[in-house]
């Protein structure tokens, strides 16, 4: 975000960037930073953990300026490592430059082969892209013009210099960004519009797919880096996205809600209570209840302050996350035929131990509604399941899949009615995930996650 110096000190913008953070903390939980500028040095605090964990007020007093970037890592490219957390930072005799990123490169190699080894000191794709627009002596803008037209995969790109705010998408748009406005002054990027609201800013617009924009005391620049070939993900809509978050003009909740509709006249089954598997099935249950007259209600409680179990770095951690993370509330369960929905299946794993959790508790019947189709391929844009092997549905048919969760019945939305419910032509989302046809093309992408490590 970028505020006029004179109001540096009432905005205080290391602390409306940390509630920036907090609104997007569910796009990742590894570790979290933010670079502030003061108009001639960037300062940068990072670390692993939660938002929470990582900044308290002593640490946000320090970061002063009017300038300020923050990010919130789940990663996809480079280990969960402080070395690879955001902001990642560069300085040399043109100045400073910080850069946070969200989205996944396809050619990184390629990037970095334009790069002498030792120029790297992370393992991530957004160490690549920082130092390749930090080491032009142009400056950031004219960096961002050579490099980004050569740049391929999800990258919604937030940096700054000591005095300029930039902010660049990909020409797919595949990950979601926004502009704001503060109604005195300032300026705000953020991955959502719900962080947008929660530190006050107005929405303007989406920053647009190819589009470089450039923030500083003469307002906002635009220029075109690459033509829009708009392919926004699906996903978003389907979980990445927090529910109060308005993407491409569609209200996430709205959107969810009308899948659940869908699904219950897609799948329809006798039973006495829809319940959700809380909180990314809410919205998806509440449709499947109005749609099919059958009473909503709640079987399982979460415990909010564990993480979310799908984006934790490990399969055992996973495991364990899902027992902390929800128990039933046997007696309104206990006999009931219960409809239990849910918003996908990626590994079977949450999908499994809550059937498991319900039986236990003396549930008649369990029949499970997905507001998603099976997730079928991998994803190289900015999510992580990155090989074909770690999804259920890579190797398992539904009934398979149905087996395998140990449900009475298992029904997924077609991807016809969730595009239908998203009111986005098809033509402009990429459905990768689901029907495996890439916008933009892989290629060797699949060299794997930690692509720049050594071997190990």
């Amino acid at each position: 975000m970028w505020v006029p110096p004179a109001e540096a000190a009432r905005a205080e913008v290391s602390k409306l960037t940390y509630y920036g953070l907090y609104a997007l903390q569910h796009r990742g939980q590894e570790s979290a930073g933010i670079a502030v500028s003061d108009g001639s040095r960037i300062v940068v605090f990072k670390d692993m953990g939660l938002v929470a964990q990582v900044f308290d007020e002593s640490v946000l007093n320090t970061l002063r300026g009017h300038l300020a970037v923050g990010h919130c890592r789940y990663s996809t490219t480079g280990s969960p490592t402080w070395e690879n957390a955001q902001p990642t930072f560069r300085s040399n005799d043109h100045g400073g430059l910080a850069l946070t990123h969200n989205g996944n490169l396809i050619n990184t190699p390629e990037l970095a082969a334009r790069l002498n080894a030792r120029d790297l000191t992370a393992t991530s794709d957004t160490e690549v892209l920082t130092a390749l627009l930090s080491s032009h002596g142009g400056g950031p803008l004219a960096a961002a013009r050579e490099i980004l037209p050569i740049t391929r995969g999800a990258y919604s790109l937030v940096f700054m210099d000591e005095g300029v705010l930039y902010a660049a998408r990909d020409p797919e748009g595949i990950r979601p960004l926004v502009l704001g406005r503060w109604e005195d002054s300032g300026w705000a990027v953020a991955s959502e519009t719900a962080a947008l609201d929660i530190v006050g800013a107005r929405f303007v617009r989406e920053i647009e797919p190819g589009e470089l924009v450039a923030i500083d005391g003469d307002g906002v620049r635009s220029e075109r880096f690459a033509e829009a070939r708009p392919k926004g993900c699906l996903f978003e809509y389907v979980y990445l996205a927090r529910p109060d978050t308005t993407i491409a003009g569609t209200v996430v909740q709205a959107s969810r809600v009308e899948v659940g509709r869908r699904l219950a006249r897609e799948h329809p089954v006798e039973a006495d209570m829809v319940i959700p598997t809380p909180e990314s099935g809410t919205p998806a249950a509440i449709g499947y209840a109005e749609a099919s007259g059958i009473p909503y209600g709640q079987g399982l409680v979460k415990n909010s302050y564990v993480g979310r179990t799908f984006i934790q770095p490990s399969q055992t951690i996973r495991q364990l996350g899902i027992r902390l993370k929800l128990n039933p509330l046997r007696e309104a369960i206990a006999g009931k035929r219960l409809v239990v929905v849910d918003d996908s299946i990626v590994r079977g794993n949450t999908q499994r131990q809550v059937v498991a959790l319900l039986r236990d508790a003396g549930a008649a019947e369990v029949h499970v509604r997905i507001s998603s189709p099976p997730v079928s391929w991998p994803c190289f844009y900015g999510i992580d399941f990155a090989t074909r092997a770690e999804l259920i549905a890579g190797r398992l048919d539904v009934e398979g899949i149905r087996a395998s969760i140990g449900a009475d019945s298992l029904g997924f939305v077609s991807l016809d009615e969730l595009i239908d419910a998203t009111r986005i032509p098809k033509e402009r989302l990429c459905r990768a995930c689901f029907d495996g046809v890439y916008p933009i093309p892989v290629g060797e992408a699949a060299r794997g996650k930690y692509l720049l490590e050594p071997v190990r």
